[in-house]
């Protein structure tokens, strides 16, 4: 599997930032790491390991976050722990799991290298930065222990996975639509005016993009449980929503597939009507 790797860096808002992608055969994947006041959001991924290496070595922090346990954004923690003498942050959801040897199928190792083993320290509710106050933010839904970081005084809100996009199409097997439903609603509970995601990058007009997605989501919950009781199966449901097929359904085997949105919503509504 030949791929291409290039990563670029940038400012935005105070908030420096590497972008690393990875690129096969016309389709590619992406992942932010964030800085600022001392705080490194998220590590890339471990395939990326050149480019975040010397971001990492030339960037001044003195705390990590991590938003969740996925490869690609813990992929250079071990690097960090190595290397720096830093607190790690991580939902003590995950800290066990994050010590051991990372498993997970060839094609994301293929994309995002292997993980190393690290040792996480758990997220604080409230915690400090040089000059700001933050606060964690439990949003689970696209992995269980997904956090998302309020910078309390920049009014920043660092997202992780919970965005990416307005439209969702495609989910991993083990997310949940309505749990991200319940994610989103909680988080435009707070009060924040800029929104960074850990692949889109910086989000123009954030909260306005959180709720599109939040409503899309609702809509789209609606809409499969309704011809869900006009007696579509799931997968006749998959088809009339997300007739395209995507080619990261065949890469994975399967993982990602438009049929886990459909699932995960009539999964939850069994559960509520029992």
């Amino acid at each position: 599997m030949i791929l291409k790797k290039n990563a670029i860096t940038g400012e935005m808002h105070g908030v420096s930032y590497l972008n690393g992608k990875v690129t096969f055969q016309g389709f590619s994947m992406n992942v932010y790491s964030f800085l600022i006041d001392g705080v490194l959001i998220d590590t890339g991924a471990r395939s990326l390991h050149k480019y975040f290496e010397s971001f990492i070595d030339d960037a001044d922090f003195d705390q990590v976050l991590i938003t969740h346990h996925h490869e690609d954004h813990t992929g250079n923690a071990a690097y960090i722990e190595k290397t720096k003498n830093t607190p790690i942050f991580i939902n003590e959801k995950s800290i066990a799991q994050c010590v051991d040897k990372a498993d997970y199928p060839f094609y994301r190792k293929a994309f995002w290298g292997s993980r190393k083993p690290f040792y996480g320290k758990p997220t604080p509710t409230i915690l400090h930065s040089r000059t700001a106050t933050w606060e964690v933010i439990e949003t689970p839904g696209h992995a269980f222990d997904h956090q998302s970081y309020l910078n309390q005084n920049t009014g920043q809100l660092f997202t992780g996975d919970l965005f990416v996009q307005v439209h969702t199409k495609l989910l991993l097997s083990n997310e949940s639509i309505p749990t991200i439903i319940r994610s989103l609603k909680k988080v435009l509970t707070y009060n924040f005016e800029e929104v960074f995601c850990q692949h889109a990058g910086f989000v123009s007009n954030g909260r306005v993009a959180l709720e599109g997605k939040l409503e899309y989501l609702l809509s789209l919950q609606q809409q499969v449980i309704s011809l869900y009781s006009d007696g579509f199966s799931p997968q006749e449901i998959c088809q009339k929503l997300f007739p395209k097929k995507y080619p990261i359904i065949k890469l994975s085997g399967g993982e990602w597939d438009a049929l886990h949105i459909v699932n995960s919503i009539l999964d939850e509504r069994e559960v509520t009507t029992k």
